[in-house]
């Protein structure tokens, strides 16, 4: 059944706040309308566009700096940073990151993202990948937002942080990686003098 054109701008309203980085394509799919449709909704409403959106929410929630590496170094766009708890960010597949004959994305793109992100949630200078298991669950093409999020989960018995990224393509899961990260300031003790990093 259509929506009349008020309980669609409500319920627009309402699913943006709910998901802020859901883009107009996939509004368009939910309230079976034109991406023009959407546009002009949220025109009406004061409703910024999803990359003004993505930077209101990074100003209300990131207040925490990135540590381990130079913020231009991280793959993808940070929205949301927690040193050693979590971290969100956003990476638009672009016309440089897929193959040309497919235009499906570089697998490695995919996972510069997630290790970027599980280097960037470290609370350390000094924040290197020792080990990571990573599952591809779905082909990503071009013009498909990824968005990584990264927990940290604890320690290994070897005493590196444990990092999980999970990458989602409109809510499907398209990239799991779990990562074993070695900081600078672990305990001195049985991991210090481990080698091979």
């Amino acid at each position: 059944m259509k929506l009349s054109k008020p309980k669609r701008q409500e319920l627009l309203i309402e699913t943006i706040e709910i998901t802020p980085f859901i883009t107009d394509e996939d509004l368009a799919r939910k309230f079976q309308v034109s991406i023009q449709t959407i546009r002009l909704d949220r025109m009406e409403l004061s409703i910024p566009e999803l990359r003004e959106r993505i930077k209101t929410v990074a100003k209300n929630q990131w207040n925490e700096t990135v540590r381990a590496l130079p913020l231009e170094e991280v793959i993808g766009e940070i929205v949301d940073l927690e040193l050693d708890k979590r971290a969100i960010s956003i990476l638009e597949i672009k016309h440089e990151h897929v193959f040309s004959r497919n235009n499906i994305a570089r697998g490695h793109h995919l996972f510069a993202q997630a290790n970027s992100l599980a280097v960037a949630v470290m609370n350390d200078e000094l924040a290197l990948t020792a080990k990571s298991d990573l599952t591809f669950m779905r082909q990503v093409v071009e013009g498909e937002k990824v968005v990584a999020k990264a927990v940290v989960k604890g320690q290994s018995s070897k005493g590196h942080t444990i990092v999980h990224v999970n990458s989602f393509v409109a809510q499907e899961p398209v990239f799991s990686g779990i990562f074993n990260m070695f900081r600078s300031n672990e305990q001195k003790g049985e991991s210090s003098h481990e080698t091979g990093y």
